[in-house]
């Protein structure tokens, strides 16, 4: 079995190698790419709905319509790039860290978190109320929440970070008043009742979040959506995600929807409640949702229903549900398909819906 040194070993060259990029990152802001069509101010997120596209039979094209599937590339996207490039550098700043111990790179990350979350002038505000707008229709939605998805790896940066004397950054105020937004905000109350994998999004982010800041209330109602609404209603008994299956990307969904539980397992696990272990009296589980989609992965040809519709080429990568759940359920095979998968896939969509890009800030 992988341990975690085997891991750093393996991951030794691709880190380093991410964060000599990240060494030289220009600073990242929202406020660079103020957004014409937002109700908010600069300091606010605001991304338009993926799949929405102008009505062609209308002059200005508003309302936009729903195109299920095919992402509109003119779409404002530029603040959840800015999020996901944020995320991409302090990862592996901190990744490397935690390899070499080199201050440099707790230096430059810090100097990256301070300009996006706490400068005067060019921080984002803890909330997503202007997510995912859909021009004509609506000035934000609560489904918008799921663009915030890469900065879970964030707080397990920051975690690494933090053994440097030389990292002087608090964010847990900021984590703190976003989490608070989640939970009370009508964008994210609406979020959080959605049956597929919105709503398992949206309790990823606020387990890493509770988790960062020590909300123990918080941490104990993702526990309990965990076991008492995602396995026994979105799992079916066969392991599969019946609602990702519904969709034109069934199998991008389904490894989307099998990664971020695998997420929330690995981030509300404790040695007295252990979610790799638990399962329902009629066998579902992580595990089981694991065993159905492995072969999957494995070999894609084996795939029983249509390619999805867009990124189809592009799965699967190294998922970190294959990782985890080899490592908590000690299912070797999962890691060796694991370490046999692009590490970091070209295909953008793809990039998009893998929430995490360094296992090592991962594993406990």
């Amino acid at each position: 079995m992988l341990s975690s040194s085997d891991i750093a070993l393996l991951e030794h060259e691709r880190v380093l190698k991410a964060a000599t990029r990240a060494l030289a990152q220009e600073p990242i802001t929202i406020t660079a790419s103020p957004a014409k069509l937002s109700q908010g101010g600069v300091h606010d997120f605001y991304s338009n709905g993926d799949y929405w596209w102008p009505d062609p039979t209308k002059p200005d094209g508003l309302p936009y319509i729903r195109r299920d599937g095919e992402s509109n590339p003119q779409n404002f996207s530029q603040h959840r790039l800015a999020v996901k490039a944020l995320r991409d550098a302090v990862a592996a700043l901190a990744a490397a860290f935690q390899l070499t111990g080199e201050t440099r790179y707790v230096t430059k990350a810090a100097a990256l978190l301070r300009v996006f979350f706490l400068d005067a002038k060019t921080h984002m505000n803890p909330h997503l109320d202007y997510a995912q707008a859909i021009p004509g229709v609506s000035p934000g939605r609560g489904i918008g929440i799921i663009d915030a998805l890469h900065l879970i790896e964030i707080p397990r940066a920051v975690r690494a970070l933090e053994k440097s004397a030389a990292f002087q950054v608090d964010l847990k105020p900021w984590f703190r008043e976003l989490a608070e937004w989640m939970v009370s905000s009508k964008n994210g109350q609406e979020e959080a009742q959605t049956k597929n994998n919105h709503a398992v999004a949206f309790y990823l982010q606020l387990a890493v979040y509770a988790d960062f800041v020590g909300d123990v209330a918080k941490l104990t109602q993702c526990r309990k959506q965990f076991k008492e609404v995602f396995v026994p209603q979105q799992m079916a008994l066969d392991g599969s995600f019946p609602l990702e299956l519904e969709r034109t990307k069934p199998y991008g969904y389904s490894i989307f929807q099998l990664d971020n539980m695998a997420l929330l397992c690995q981030v509300l696990s404790t040695p007295s409640d252990n979610l790799w272990s638990f399962t329902l009296p009629d066998g579902r589980g992580i595990r089981k949702a694991l065993a159905f989609l492995y072969p999957f992965l494995a070999d894609k040809s084996k795939w029983p229903r249509k390619p999805d519709v867009q990124a189809w080429d592009g799965w699967p990568a190294r998922q970190p549900s294959l990782l985890l759940g080899g490592l908590a359920l000690g299912e070797k095979s999962y890691i060796e398909l694991w370490k046999k998968l692009p590490a970091d896939p070209p295909d953008p969509e793809v990039q998009r819906n893998i929430a995490i890009t360094q296992p090592l800030l991962w594993i406990k």
